[in-house]
């Protein structure tokens, strides 16, 4: 795994780091975080699993290791027990919530692209905790329209984290939270969008930060006006808003 270099001048490198998402505009502050408390405290099937990814071509879509580890604290914190996770990839995210959960937890997974989820699979076999995993290969509009015409769903979900397409974001916001429960979580990720967020309209940016650009700007505007949660926007992996359901 590259590390975080210095120029000749001294300069820091931009940080290399495979998945790296920090929004910090030091990267040497971004290593020393991960050096500190994030790798020293990261369970071994999280560091396998990280290790694993990092080979694979689409890394970038990885969550990173400090936002693993803010969501397994996350999930510890309020104790949840039954769990969503819409956008898996490999499941680093994942594992890090079901090694959270307690033994009868339970994590409904959604992605489009099984052998992605595959990948990882061995590893969250290993940990011990695949049966807490309950995956869906496929959209996961229509999973999440037939949860919420079964009544007995409604605020059955501690947490729900979303890293999927982010044109789809207010369509999975408009469901889940009939889902989650009254005091219980949503995550959303990439909800500062490589920084894109700020950048006027004729910055230069890759092509796939410029298309989703314009749907992360409309979910934080809906987000922050929507009456039934309490919102916490943290520059945490590449932006992270946690919403508790208030109503």
């Amino acid at each position: 795994m590259a590390q975080n270099g210095e120029g000749k001048d001294g300069q820091n490198l931009r940080h290399q780091e495979v998945g790296h998402k920090s929004l910090l505009q030091s990267d040497a502050l971004y290593q020393y975080i991960l050096e500190t408390s994030v790798y020293p405290r990261e369970p071994e099937p999280m560091k396998e699993l990280r290790e694993i990814t990092a080979k694979h071509p689409w890394n970038i879509m990885t969550t990173s290791a400090d936002e693993g580890q803010f969501l397994n604290m996350i999930v510890k914190l309020i104790n949840a027990k039954k769990t969503m996770e819409i956008g898996v990839y490999t499941g680093y995210s994942l594992l890090a919530t079901a090694l959270a959960l307690p033994e009868d937890g339970k994590i409904l997974a959604m992605d489009i692209n099984r052998d992605n989820y595959e990948l990882g699979l061995p590893v969250i076999e290993k940990a011990g905790v695949a049966h807490k995993i309950d995956f869906r290969e496929g959209p996961a509009l229509p999973v999440l329209d037939e949860l919420v015409e079964d009544v007995k769903n409604h605020g059955s979900f501690d947490f729900i984290f979303v890293d999927a397409d982010k044109d789809n974001y207010l369509n999975y916001h408009k469901r889940i939270i009939e889902l989650v429960k009254v005091g219980g979580l949503i995550g959303y990720d990439n909800t500062l969008w490589n920084g894109s967020v700020v950048a006027p309209p004729d910055a230069p940016m890759r092509k796939y930060v410029r298309y989703y650009r314009d749907f992360v700007l409309e979910l934080n505007k809906a987000l922050a006006a929507d009456p039934r949660i309490e919102i916490c926007m943290l520059p945490v992996g590449d932006g992270i808003t946690l919403c508790r359901r208030i109503s």
